[in-house]
């Protein structure tokens, strides 16, 4: 057997790798836009992108037997080599690969389907690197060569967490006080029997103290395409909120002492179609208790719609989601979409009462590809019905990642909305800094820094009877920052954000983590 030549197919997977990994360019036309102007002002056209290799329509392997090979030519796949897999299964890596032993393909498509393969690898979620080599053997016949650098995988670790919904809440309403942050200590293993399947333990102390148990594994049975999940959790909280003011504030119940209590689980089935389809199943139980306090007229009676100050409550949930991107965890080219249905209770009076729908749709790639700039635009709907809806199933807007860009001191509760952010980004610089210890999973720590501008829009409704003076009306902002990202695809951004209230500032954000 000879081996006779590489392909040109890129190896290591970082961020100034993700702009020429999918085989295909959306484009959206959205002109006229402040982002994109702000942004071409800030940045110029001047810039340049790394572009993966295309092979020619014709290639020639210099070697001793000067073996010949165009775009017409059929290549069979005689092995697949994987190595650097320390602790994952081989089958799992293999399971992700677009081409398997035995398959043939036209040489013109092979860089395509090994950088896809390559991405479909690194959103495993449990490599920091990935490389893949295509061997030629013959002029019908290669090799591939998949190799990995596996992430650490157990974090026994301190924990530090805010009870307000951000940092910038944390600092502004609250002057970071103390008083109201988790701390305590968690366990997280991302890799438990080499599989990707996880198990997370947490115990913690402060605003909140209790225990919360997860395990989840995507492959569980031989034809790795399906996966379960279970979860249980005790918390008790020293406050709560229990209401909603007409600006958009939260009003906190905190009397002193341990106020809100409550007990969850769950149980979860996804089966996987494919390399981009999942689908879900789940039910949960959760038991709340807020006291008698919180519901009585001086509070909010409608806290949960019935006059008990605790409420057991079952959710029956289904979700689809198919994710086609670059890098799963800050994409820059690609797709994703989904939609969810959630059954609150079986009751068909009070808060045991919900239907709720939510879909998404966000779109990634190259806007001026030869200047390296790209674009964005993620769409987000929900629906809740009856609209008679207890205070606890009316968060909307301003809760997790669902929120506009420069509101996010505010909250905005809905039985309907729908929100749109489209955002233009590139990529300044990148550096690394080497690790003075010899870790092979983190033999240097890099950073990538991109300028991006961004513009969202919102709406969201509510009965007129409860509604704030952000609701029920055309929410919009706008502004610029600068997104660092490093080891293991953390994200900071720093966002200087412009709302249509009038008021401007910098916003803190952070993704991602151990």
């Amino acid at each position: 057997m000879i081996l006779t030549g590489i392909t040109a197919t890129s190896c290591t997977i970082s961020k100034s790798d993700l702009e020429n990994i999918l085989p295909y360019s959306p484009s959206i036309q959205l002109k006229q836009i402040f982002a994109l102007r702000f942004l071409m002002v800030l940045l110029g056209l001047s810039g340049s992108v790394l572009a993966q290799e295309v092979p020619d329509p014709e290639v020639f392997f210099p070697n001793t037997q000067n073996i010949r090979v165009d775009s017409g030519s059929v290549l069979k796949v005689m092995e697949i080599k994987v190595s650097g897999n320390k602790k994952t299964k081989t089958y799992i890596i293999l399971r992700e690969m677009l081409l398997k032993e035995g398959d043939t393909i036209r040489y013109a498509r092979l860089s395509n389907v090994l950088s896809q393969s390559k991405s479909l690898v690194y959103n495993l979620n449990l490599f920091s690197e990935v490389n893949i080599e295509s061997v030629l053997v013959n002029d019908s016949s290669m090799l591939l060569s998949v190799n990995v650098r596996e992430k650490w995988f157990i974090y026994p670790i301190p924990q530090f967490q805010l009870t307000d919904r951000n940092f910038n809440e944390w600092v502004k309403v609250y002057h970071a006080d103390f008083d109201r942050v988790v701390y305590g200590a968690k366990l997280v293993h991302y890799n438990v029997s080499g599989r990707g399947d996880q198990l997370k333990i947490y115990l913690i102390n402060g605003f909140t103290r209790g225990i919360t148990f997860s395990y989840s594994t995507p492959y569980s049975n031989p034809g790795l395409t399906e996966g379960f999940h279970v979860n249980a959790g005790f918390t008790q909280n020293q406050g709560t909120p229990f209401r909603t003011t007409y600006k958009n504030a939260l009003v906190w119940y905190k009397p002193g002492g341990y106020v809100r209590n409550n007990i969850r689980l769950g149980l979860g089935y996804s089966r996987k179609r494919g390399y981009y389809k999942r689908t879900s199943y789940a039910i949960t139980y959760q038991y709340i208790d807020v006291g008698d306090s919180v519901i009585s007229a001086r509070y909010n009676p409608g806290y949960f719609n019935q006059p008990k100050p605790y409420q057991s409550l079952v959710d029956l949930s289904f979700a689809f989601q198919y994710s086609r991107t670059d890098n799963i965890n800050y994409p820059l080219k690609g797709r994703t979409y989904g939609v969810s249905v959630v059954k609150r209770g079986f009751q068909w009076n009070g808060s045991t009462n919900m239907l709720g729908i939510a879909a998404t749709y966000n779109l990634y790639s190259p806007l001026f590809k030869k200047a390296g700039i790209f674009h964005s635009l993620q769409l987000t709907g929900r629906l809740k019905l009856p609209f008679d809806q207890s205070y606890i199933n009316l968060r909307n807007f301003g809760y997790g990642d669902v929120n506009l860009r420069g509101l996010e001191y505010y909250v905005i509760d809905g039985v309907a909305g729908a929100l749109a952010s489209y955002t233009v980004r590139k990529k300044l610089f990148g550096f690394k800094i080497n690790v003075p210890f010899n870790i092979r999973q983190v033999p240097f720590i890099p950073f990538n820094f991109y300028a991006k501008s961004y513009t969202d829009a919102g709406y969201s409704y509510i009965k007129p009877a409860l509604e704030s003076r952000l609701n029920n009306r055309f929410l919009y902002s706008y502004g610029f920052g600068l997104d660092v990202i490093s080891l293991y695809d953390v994200n900071v951004s720093f966002e200087y954000s412009f709302n249509q209230l009038g008021e401007n500032g910098l916003f803190l954000h952070l993704k991602g983590g151990f």
